[in-house]
């Protein structure tokens, strides 16, 4: 188990990187105040940088199920703290919904009535997303056929690169450690560009499980969740952890030969 610093470390890294970014989402499809999918990126990047900034003293700022379960394959941690961290960052992730729908919530109402959606219609995923991801992303719908198969696979790597380059980075030993928060948020940046039209570039479990819960509570019901049936759990749970192993098994790999 991971002492009650380290969890609260975690579970507010996760807070801040999922309000941050969730909140770019939201205000860009309430407002259009974002106007492409790479400024939307830039503050996902700035959010993961500023998270890891204000939480690695606490612990060790994984804020994120998969790079946890890739560190806990590098028994860097164990399987308890491995629980432990996913719990928190659940839960981190929940509180920023439930965060953002309140302070959002009057705007979002508005939003539904002006553009006639009524919550937890299949329409309603056009503001669920600002929660839960879907593939394909409901902005790139009418552009891109991706099938679970390619999202799965999309959401793998995407997983598979951001943890590969964590593994790399904290490797390096002439860079200054202050430097790592940043490219790890620049990382996530160019990884959502290539990702996003295709699952939004959800890349974190508990980033996308804890708002979609929210969501779901609050009126979306099953809207909140892609339609092909379990997706949620195959897309954008299983196929994170399945790329950030993958990211451990090749690092590991390279570093022998």
């Amino acid at each position: 188990m991971g002492s009650l610093k380290e969890l609260l470390g975690e579970f507010i890294g996760t807070f801040i990187l999922v309000f941050i970014g969730c909140g770019a989402v939201g205000v860009t499809i309430l407002f259009g105040w974002l106007g492409s999918l790479l400024e939307v990126a830039i503050v996902w990047g700035v959010g993961v940088a500023l998270a890891i900034f204000a939480t690695r003293k606490f612990s060790f700022a994984h804020l994120n199920p998969a790079v946890s379960l890739a560190m806990t394959l590098a028994r860097q941690i164990s399987i308890k703290k491995f629980l432990s961290y996913t719990i928190s960052q659940t839960f981190g992730a929940f509180a920023a919904g439930a965060a953002l729908y309140a302070l959002l919530s009057v705007d979002i109402a508005a939003f539904e009535t002006t553009n006639g959606i009524i919550r937890g219609t299949l329409a309603s995923q056009n503001t669920a997303m600002m929660f839960g991801e879907f593939f394909p992303n409901p902005g790139y719908a009418d552009q891109l056929n991706v099938s679970v198969y390619l999202a799965c696979a999309m959401e793998a790597l995407g997983t598979f690169l951001l943890v590969g380059a964590i593994f790399w980075l904290v490797q390096l030993k002439n860079l200054n450690k202050n430097l790592i928060p940043p490219l790890i948020g620049l990382t996530v940046t160019l990884i959502i560009c290539l990702v996003a039209p295709y699952t939004q570039a959800g890349l974190n479990p508990a980033r996308d499980f804890g708002p979609r819960v929210w969501a779901y509570l609050s009126g979306w019901e099953n809207a909140a969740f892609p339609a092909t049936n379990l997706s949620f759990l195959t897309v954008y749970i299983l196929s994170p952890f399945f790329g950030g192993a993958v990211a451990f098994y090749l690092m590991g790999f390279i570093k022998k030969a």
